[in-house]
């Protein structure tokens, strides 16, 4: 090998950005969460009503994840009983657009 020549580091999936994509996808729930959304179901009673099999426990883990990497905003209203609504956050809202791209491409492969 010609010592001259350059030899191109080794590339590495970005460790974060990986990891979210795989801890969603590993959430058999957080795509329904995300469909709920996208349909003004934002209430955690509300979403447990609307999807059969999904429970409040679940629920709260998969909020508590999606709120932990950025893409969901909890929202707390100072009223008695307590309301607390959800929103995609901006970065939510860029990264489903991922999550899109990815279902488009599963199409695709599958076609």
């Amino acid at each position: 090998m010609n010592t001259k020549e350059k030899l191109f580091p080794r590339k590495s999936a970005p460790e974060k950005s990986a990891r979210m994509v795989e801890t969603i996808y590993g959430c058999k729930w957080s795509l329904t969460v995300y469909q709920l959304l996208a349909n003004n179901i934002n209430r955690p009673g509300e979403m447990v009503k609307s999807v059969d099999g999904l429970s409040t426990k679940v629920l709260n883990q998969c909020l508590k994840k999606n709120i932990e990497f950025g893409i969901l905003n909890k929202i707390n209203y100072p009223e008695i009983p307590p309301r607390v609504e959800y929103e995609v956050t901006d970065f939510g809202q860029k990264f489903m657009r991922i999550l899109d791209d990815i279902e488009k491409l599963q199409h695709e492969i599958d076609a």
